[in-house]
């Protein structure tokens, strides 16, 4: 009798360890350019911790930072290839679908709710329709980023103080030509090798959104964050659209709703986020100075149109109409 309980014990927790080892129907590789402390991974880690308590056991949801499975876009290439399931991905995808340069245009945007409003009418399922159709990905949600902000070593509150200043932008044309026609000297430049430049005045500033103006210790060469807002963009989480549409539908929708909830709780680190930003960065010694956005817009709109195809244009009048 003693020897049948046990054998029965040791069936029962043999059962109990071949269920727990099991693996799940589907696996979500999902592979991104953020750290481990970025709030998009934070936000990764929800969509995760979502989709495995609401799935039973049926998806697994792998999670791969700082570039693990490449960069941008060696990850969106893995998806459409089917090795690789989600990414974080932004204006990179305009290089299949134009209407997604939007993403990324100089003052398309005036403010944050004018962004949202943009986003989450039918001007963002027009980009997001033609993402899905000429990419394969389907974007589940989105996040805002923080705008891009001009820092330089003394106030400048109206483009016309900005008097030919030697400015480093990324190898983007459309920022090239703005900040030209804004009237400063736009160097494109690796990131890399920013710090080193402003240190040595070889450049006297630089834009990019509080983020990376903290974690490139800016700080320590630059005096002022000119409050420009000139680039607000969002980011999408896309999903291959194969892989989402290989799910039952009942998985497809714990997918969605986990993403929704993702959404939701990446717009609350968010705005928390940008608030230590710039704490921190004036207990640092910098100095936040507002400015003449609509002298800045105004000065910047020929150089953006003219770089915009007729179907962008015409998103971007859709968006400045709003």
């Amino acid at each position: 009798m003693i020897k049948k309980l046990i054998t029965s014990a040791v069936l029962g927790a043999a059962i109990l360890g071949s269920h727990s080892l099991m693996a799940a129907d589907f696996t979500l590789r999902f592979g991104h350019l953020a750290n481990e402390q970025n709030i998009w991974h934070q936000a990764a880690e929800k969509f995760k911790q979502e989709v495995e308590a609401n799935a039973d056991g049926q998806i697994e949801v792998r999670l791969y930072p700082s570039e693990q499975l490449g960069n941008e876009m060696d990850v969106i290439n893995s998806i459409q290839l089917g090795t690789a399931d989600m990414t974080i991905t932004g204006e990179s995808l305009q290089n299949w679908a134009p209407k997604a340069a939007m993403m990324a245009v100089p003052y398309a945007f005036r403010d944050a709710e004018h962004l949202h409003a943009a986003v989450n009418g039918e001007i963002g399922a027009e980009i997001e329709a033609q993402i899905t159709e000429r990419t394969n990905l389907v974007p589940l949600a989105w996040f805002e980023r923080g705008p891009r902000e001009l820092t330089s070593n003394r106030p400048i509150r109206h483009p016309d103080e900005l008097d030919g200043l030697r400015l480093r932008v990324p190898n983007v044309p459309l920022f090239v030509d703005t900040w030209q026609a804004m009237g400063a000297r736009p160097t494109p430049m690796a990131f890399s090798e920013v710090f080193t430049a402003l240190q040595q005045n070889t450049l006297e500033g630089q834009e990019n959104p509080l983020s990376l103006i903290e974690s490139a210790s800016f700080n320590e060469v630059q005096d002022y964050v000119n409050m420009t807002g000139h680039v607000r963009s969002w980011i999408y989480v896309v999903i291959g659209r194969n892989q989402l549409e290989s799910m039952p539908e009942e998985l497809q929708q714990v997918v969605r709703d986990a993403a929704q909830t993702m959404q939701e709780y990446q717009a609350e680190l968010f705005v928390d986020d940008q608030g230590r930003l710039e704490q921190a960065l004036q207990e640092r010694g910098m100095e936040f100075v507002e400015v003449d956005v609509d002298a800045f817009a105004e000065k910047a709109r020929p150089a953006v149109l003219e770089a915009l195809t007729e179907e962008q244009r015409e998103l971007f009048d859709a968006i400045q109409g709003l």
